[in-house]
């Protein structure tokens, strides 16, 4: 589901367009090339507002072939773009987007063209277990649109949706673990696990995987290793059930233990109210 921001961002973007298009109408009149190139330009908003995006964009292309000098050769190169987007066509999308940075690297427009780039790519991703390659192309192209244009509200955008591509990442190495552990491939499991712990440390799978290398370390005999990993479970997450788990690893009469206390704090209690009379 896209985000609103995008929506309300594309729609913007398109009406702003389309209101330039039609003032332009009657600015250059006579001239017979423009003038197709507007045409052309109207009809793809036109079949782009009707729904009929691969006409829509087919029609931008002929403007800017039409008239590449003009201004409007990249706002129609862009709506190309935009107009596969809106469809799905991702690749094709992805192909003029590319074409447009090339040919167009000043243009006012280059963060909405890096940022539609990215979200070609990050419509793409469909879970953990599929192909990489998406989250990675779109997790560059976010990182770029960061680092190139910080204070717009795609950049805004662009740091949320690393989050949680950090997540998608981090969701795939624990996948991975979790099958090693099964097969009981300890060395592969360890490898995955200090992925997430060394590159995914604010995601929601770091808990999980502290305690998974504590579980492996116990199993094959590092005492050592699994109880480092232990403390710094307990150190930064001591209230999770993660750490109860972990807990449960080196004192297998945990839930004995903690009755234990259940009953001291309560007779506890019994004694300070007894001190009243």
């Amino acid at each position: 589901m896209r985000n609103i921001l995008i929506v309300a961002l594309s729609i913007f973007f398109l009406f702003s367009c389309s209101q330039e298009s039609k003032q332009i109408v009657t600015e250059i009149q006579g001239d017979d090339i423009e003038q197709q190139m507007i045409e052309a330009y109207n009809e793809g908003v036109e079949s782009l507002e009707k729904g009929d995006a691969i006409y829509a964009a087919k029609k931008f292309n002929e403007a800017e072939l039409l008239y590449p000098q003009s201004e409007w050769a990249s706002k129609s190169s862009l709506m190309s773009s935009y107009a596969y987007w809106s469809d799905g066509y991702y690749s094709k999308s992805i192909e003029e987007l590319e074409r447009f940075i090339k040919i167009y690297p000043k243009d006012k427009k280059l963060d909405y063209a890096y940022y539609l780039l990215a979200m070609n790519y990050y419509d793409s991703i469909v879970d953990e277990k599929k192909d990489l390659r998406p989250l990675e192309e779109s997790k560059k192209y976010f990182n770029i649109l960061i680092n190139k244009f910080p204070q717009t509200d795609y950049a805004l955008d662009a740091k949320y949706k690393l989050e949680l591509i950090q997540d998608i990442l981090a969701a795939k190495e624990m996948y991975i673990a979790r099958h090693y552990i099964k097969k009981q491939k300890w060395v592969a499991a360890i490898n995955r696990l200090k992925t997430i712990v060394t590159e995914y440390d604010t995601t929601v799978y770091i808990e999980e995987a502290l305690h998974r290398l504590v579980e492996v370390y116990y199993i094959i005999g590092l005492e050592t290793e699994a109880k480092k990993y232990a403390k710094t479970l307990g150190y930064n997450y001591q209230s999770s059930e993660w750490y109860k788990k972990t807990y449960k690893v080196f004192n297998q009469n945990y839930d004995l233990i903690k009755k234990q206390k259940k009953v001291e704090k309560k007779e506890k209690l019994l004694d300070k109210i007894k001190s009243f009379f």
